[in-house]
């Protein structure tokens, strides 16, 4: 479509004017998907649809459409699932600082909602992490049997 529509013709004959001569060039012929149905046409109308079909696409969740302050908050909630199969202590105080650091870098400038965001106490964090592992020789919680059954 390089040539600009003529005076006095209307917009719908012009572009099926178009489209007929582009049939008839071929270059609707070997589209992918060409002579099956269109998906998703059995679902309700959704006026977001091609957002969701962007992340699943991509594999992303809906938290990347959040406002900073929001994921900041949901990952300082998730931290003790996050921190709990990390081998070390030094792993978990490392993943403490990087979720810091990025606390950080959003309170020197803030964007979006104001929601209070603060850093996380690294030896708290340690600390359940520690309390949620066993101790060094003793079987892991959920493999440990009784001596005695009734």
């Amino acid at each position: 479509m390089t040539e600009r529509k003529p005076p006095g013709v209307t917009f719908e004959t012009w572009v099926d004017k178009q489209i007929r001569e582009a049939q008839e060039r071929g270059e609707f012929d070997n589209l992918p998907g060409r002579g099956k149905p269109l998906p998703g046409l059995d679902k309700p109308r959704d006026e977001l649809w091609w957002i969701r079909q962007k992340l699943d696409d991509e594999g992303l969740s809906a938290d990347v459409l959040l406002p900073e302050p929001i994921r900041l908050r949901k990952e300082i909630g998730r931290l003790p699932e996050t921190v709990r199969p990390l081998p070390t202590e030094r792993l978990v105080r490392d993943a403490v600082a990087e979720l810091n650091r990025r606390i950080a870098e959003w309170l020197r400038a803030p964007s979006g909602p104001h929601i209070p965001v603060a850093p996380v106490d690294a030896d708290e964090v340690v600390a359940g992490w520690r309390e949620s592992r066993p101790a060094p020789g003793e079987p892991p919680a959920e493999k440990r049997r009784r001596w005695w059954r009734r």
